[in-house]
C-alpha cells in the first residue's frame, strides 16, 4: 500500500518555473506507475502526466507536453513534476497519483492511491 504526500505548490508568475514533489511511503513504490492529475475551480480533474514504474516511459496530455516534466526516484520513493512556462490556465489543485494498470493509464479511476493536492497558481 502506498501513502503520498505532495509539496512544492504555491504561486508562480507566467513563465516561471516550479517543480511538484510526491514523497511516497511503502515498499511497493517501485513497482507502480505514477502520475498527476489536477482540478481546476468549477471544472473536472482531469490528467495531467504519468511515468512506468522504471522511468522509461512517459505520457503527457497535450497542452502540457514540451512545458512539463514527469520523472521519478525510486531510491528516493520520489515523483516530481516540473513546470516550466505555465500559464494560468495551469492554476489547479495537483494531485500525485500511483496504481498498477497497463499503460498509458489516463483515467483516474486506474489508480488506487491520491495524495492530499497541492495548490498551484499561476499570475499573469
Amino acid at each position: 500500500q502506498a501513502q503520498l504526500v505532495e509539496s512544492g505548490g504555491g504561486l508562480v508568475q507566467a513563465g516561471g518555473s516550479l517543480r511538484l514533489s510526491c514523497a511516497a511511503s511503502g515498499s511497493s513504490f517501485s513497482s507502480l506507475i505514477m502520475g498527476w492529475f489536477r482540478r481546476a475551480p468549477g471544472k473536472e480533474r482531469e490528467f495531467v502526466a504519468s511515468i512506468t514504474s522504471n522511468g522509461g516511459t512517459t505520457d503527457y496530455r497535450d497542452s502540457v507536453k514540451g512545458r512539463f516534466t514527469i520523472s521519478r526516484d525510486n531510491a528516493k520513493n520520489t515523483v516530481y513534476l516540473q513546470m516550466n512556462s505555465p500559464k494560468p490556465e495551469d492554476t489547479a489543485v495537483y494531485y500525485c497519483v500511483a496504481g498498477r494498470s497497463t499503460w498509458p493509464a489516463r483515467s483516474p479511476y486506474e489508480y488506487a492511491y491520491w495524495g492530499q493536492g497541492t495548490q498551484v497558481t499561476v499570475s499573469s
